[in-house]
């Protein structure tokens, strides 16, 4: 009998592992059947590339056997297997890379030394979250000797010499009192599904379950022994596209996301180079129910060489990407990358920076008739990487579309630009918008009266939640500059002599109305912006709140009100009459109606609506 000591590090490596890297415990098959995989893969090369192992009749297969009565659960495969130099090497040392160097770059800063882990191959011992014992019977491929490795995962391991017919591994798994629910056959095949389904080796399952044998009065349970394939054994998406059926592409769709409706679009990559790795990407026709909660489930699952490592990280792709599902699977990752190293890992941001590329671009080639159905589930998004991603800003501000004064439905920024280029002795590179939170009170704002009457179209940006944030943000595209028709000022339609005359000629008018408004109105004056309306409200964009609003409904607490300006139309014959009243009293009541309209127009409401409404009476009732 062989005893050997395990390296004094054992038993730290062991803690960090199932407390940092490990998140539940049946991740340990997951790591059985990927280390069976690689045994067949490297088995597999052999007989590809080895005269001496050109077997004719080899079936690479896994095989996961439940023994209720032992209390057994226990995954073998026909690969390459191990020598006992193979099994110390492997095994009892957890990492051949150096676990003493890892030890010593421990910091005790849980971020940091789950960083490190990832680089290390600890997959194996996993299986003592489960087991109170296991034993590795193993046998090298042109080897006469086999081999059997015992261990409770404590101080020390065994490793002697057995009898074993065929090459490949046998790990025996005696299961711990806690974890007896592995020995049910529907759990196991819930466990494969998840995490292994792709495996390019057929993995069977041996139970056995109790039966309702014979018929009629005969008719009795017994015990029957059952075998069945619980994976597909067929990776789709590392699959030449050439090969692939648009009907195969929306069935794995359809599998994996539950969805019944075809997706948008799909898109299919494979990157070979200095990074491999392959991608299949899916836009949803219709966009997932919990896309705005801060809860939401990630779409993308992520695997390393067919293993499927996550579909919990929101990151893979940035987060207004959130509604796309898909795969991305690396050769170069780490099977037991940690979260923390997915976060960080330099590898991964590349994938995830080309990847971004392709979806957009995928986006961009839909026909009329799906992208419309993309800019109705998926604009706010949109308009959220725009604010996010400024590595891409330039092919989202492409892609985002907006309502218009000027066209029926939806522009594209470009169309906006083409047609505001072609009116007559246009030179002001500039794009018009106003932001509210309905699209009636918007395209009805007395604002809009003047860059109509000019023929100057605005867009109408009805999502102010987030429109608020990002279209100041943008700053400019292609060179033209973003302008907010409700600032203090309109350029575009505004003469600044005339208005400076104006406001000269109005100054005492104006003063007045500020006299008798009070704090409800930061500044009363005069316009040239309105043609039919005799006044609005603009909210002074100059004021320092109005750059800390948007940082205030993130926190989720109240936004400050902006000191509103109440603007006058001196042309208008009603704003004429009134400059010319004596009386006190009904110029105050004007005066508050004036504002309280203004305000209407523009979708607030009056600060008391009772007074407002006695006052519009009282009006009434001396003009009538």
């Amino acid at each position: 009998m062989a005893k050997h000591q395990f390296q004094t590090e054992i038993g730290q490596l062991l803690h960090l592992m199932t407390h940092s890297l490990y998140s539940n415990r049946e991740i340990f098959l997951r790591e059985l059947i990927s280390n069976a995989n690689d045994a067949l893969d490297k088995f597999n090369y052999l007989r590809l590339t080895d005269e001496k192992f050109k077997e004719a009749d080899w079936s690479p297969k896994i095989n996961i056997k439940i023994d209720k009565e032992d209390g057994s659960l226990a995954v073998a495969d026909n690969g390459i297997g191990m020598n006992e130099e193979d099994l110390i090497e492997n095994l009892g040392t957890i990492a051949k890379s150096g676990t003493r160097a890892f030890i010593e770059q421990m910091t005790g800063d849980a971020k940091k030394d789950s960083n490190l882990i990832g680089q290390f191959g600890v997959g194996f011992y996993s299986v003592f979250m489960v087991a109170e014992k296991v034993d590795v019977i193993t046998k090298k491929a042109g080897e006469d000797t086999a081999w059997k490795f015992t261990s409770d995962g404590t101080g020390e391991f065994e490793i002697n010499p057995v009898i074993k017919d065929e090459h490949g591994t046998v790990v025996y798994i005696k299961l711990k009192e806690d974890a007896k629910e592995f020995l049910d056959h529907w759990r196991i095949k819930e466990i494969v599904k998840k995490y292994s389904d792709h495996i390019p080796y057929p993995i069977f399952m041996h139970y056995e379950t109790e039966e309702m044998q014979g018929e009629g009065e005969e008719a009795k349970m017994e015990t029957v022994k059952k075998s069945e394939q619980v994976n597909e054994a067929r990776a789709l998406w590392t699959l030449p596209k050439s090969e692939l059926k648009d009907e195969e592409y929306v069935e794995f769709y359809s599998t994996l996301w539950h969805d019944s409706e075809e997706p948008l679009t799909w898109v299919h990559n494979k990157a070979e180079g200095t990074l491999e790795y392959t991608t299949l990407f899916y836009i949803p026709r219709t966009a997932p129910a919990d896309i705005f909660r801060a809860d939401f489930q990630p779409g993308v699952k992520l695997y390393v060489k067919r293993v499927f490592i996550t579909d919990d990280e929101k990151e893979l792709l940035p987060l207004y990407l959130r509604f796309v599902r898909g795969i991305i699977d690396s050769e170069d990752l780490p099977l037991n990358v940690s979260r923390e190293m997915l976060q960080e890992n330099r590898i991964l941001a590349n994938i995830k920076q080309a990847s971004v590329k392709k979806v957009l671009a995928a986006v961009k080639k839909l026909d009329d008739e799906k992208f419309d159905r993309f800019i109705d589930q998926y604009v706010k998004l949109i308009k959220e990487g725009i604010y996010t991603d400024h590595l891409n800003k330039e092919t989202l501000l492409e892609i985002v579309r907006y309502k218009s004064s000027k066209v029926e439905g939806l522009t594209s920024l470009d169309d906006y630009m083409k047609r505001a280029g072609e009116r007559e002795g246009e030179t002001k590179k500039e794009i018009y918008y106003l932001i509210g939170d309905d699209e009636k009170i918007l395209r009805n704002s007395p604002l809009l009266e003047a860059y109509k009457k000019a023929d100057i179209e605005v867009l109408i940006m009805d999502d102010k939640e987030i429109d608020e944030i990002v279209t100041p943000a943008i700053g400019e595209y292609k060179e033209w500059k973003f302008v907010d028709i409700s600032g203090v000022e309109a350029p575009a339609v505004e003469d600044r002599e005339e208005l400076e005359k104006l406001s000269e000629e109005w100054k005492s008018f104006t003063e007045k109305l500020k006299e008798i408004l009070g704090d409800a109105i930061k500044e009363v004056r005069v316009t040239t912006r309105l043609t039919e309306s005799p006044s609005c409200v603009v909210p002074d964009s100059s004021d320092p709140m109005a750059s800390m609003r948007h940082i205030f409904r993130q926190m989720g607490q109240e936004e400050p009100e902006l000191p509103l300006i109440l603007e006058i139309n001196p042309e208008h014959a009603m704003i004429q009459r009134l400059a010319e009243v004596k009386d006190e009293a009904l110029l105050e009541e004007s005066a508050w109606v004036l504002l309280d309209s203004a305000k209407l127009a523009e979708g607030l409401e009056p600060a008391d609506k009772g007074a407002f409404a006695k006052r519009v009476a009282d009006l009434l009732n001396r003009a009538i």
